[in-house]
């Protein structure tokens, strides 16, 4: 059992670096959205800093199991621990600030509206930071997030491209940001006109402030409001959601990996010291204190 376990620990760390690829993928992805579409841009250095760590580290303990390096097993053990610990870490923090908060629905509508109330802690602090929030504003309008969102439909009776109708678009499934910044809350009552453009009705009550912070200018639209926030917080919690799945998977592996690697070093350790395999350690004996 003992023999096999170097080349066991050998093969389990190729295994380990290999799959460390998907978290330096979903870290890369969450930094593609950061630049486009959710506009966090500190999330995605933890999930880089540890997949680059566990492919380190990878390598160090294919190296040591290997060429049976007790040091660099010892180093490959210390390191592993921690970026375990890390690991766990990062899974419980990111659950924890993204525990709360979830979309809320409307009746006659397809689509998700989302509430900044409903989300609390340290995540919904950070976003709704004037100055940090005049950031994210910034980058989801040079994103052209709502851009996207015009649909035209051909004229069963012309044949000419339109609008879409209001009755159609209130059936698309849109995403948490572009319901609560491209548009206004379904409860100011607007009129529809376009995607992006709405009219006020006259007599309606406007109970929720996002009405008042509501602009026809497409440069401005609901990007001040709290929806918006609401919605940039409900996408990032789906993003970490995703990528949280692959590290749990990945966490598994690694403290499989540790443990081979324990074994690994314990036969290193038995290399060093000349000691014969499957034989146990001699121990000394006590002497008799009676002599026949």
């Amino acid at each position: 059992m003992m023999r096999g376990s170097n080349s066991l620990i050998g093969a389990v760390n190729l295994i380990t670096f290999l799959v460390s690829i998907p978290i330096l993928g979903g870290g890369i992805w969450l930094a593609s959205r950061a630049n486009s579409t959710d506009c966090i841009r500190f999330l995605q250095w933890p999930i880089i800093i540890i997949a680059l760590a566990i492919m380190l580290v990878s390598l160090a303990g294919f190296a040591g199991a290997c060429y049976r390096v007790s040091w660099l097993l010892r180093l490959y053990l210390f390191a592993m621990f921690f970026v375990v610990v890390a690991l766990i870490f990062f899974i419980v923090f990111a659950y924890a600030v993204t525990d709360r908060g979830h979309g809320e629905v409307v009746m006659n509508r397809a689509f998700l509206e989302y509430q900044l109330q409903d989300y609390s802690g340290w995540l919904k602090d950070r976003v709704s930071d004037p100055g940090y929030w005049g950031k994210i504003s910034a980058c989801l309008r040079d994103g052209k997030v709502c851009k996207g969102m015009r649909r035209f439909v051909r004229d069963q009776n012309t044949g000419i491209l339109v609008q879409e109708p209001a009755d159609v678009f209130y059936r698309r499934d849109l995403s948490p940001i572009q319901s609560g910044c491209c548009k206004p809350p379904t409860s100011c009552g607007y009129t529809y006109i376009n995607e992006t453009l709405w009219t006020a009705t006259p007599g309606t009550v406007v109970i929720d402030q996002d009405c008042t912070r509501w602009s026809n200018n497409q440069q401005e639209l609901c990007y001040e409001c709290d929806s918006c926030k609401a919605g940039v917080l409900a996408s990032i919690k789906h993003s970490w959601r995703k990528v949280s799945v692959i590290n749990i998977v990945v966490l598994i592996i690694l403290v499989i990996v540790y443990v081979a690697g324990c074994a690994a070093y314990r036969n290193a350790k038995r290399i060093d010291n000349d000691e014969p395999f499957g034989m146990p350690r001699m121990t000394k004996a006590q002497p008799s204190r009676f002599q026949f």
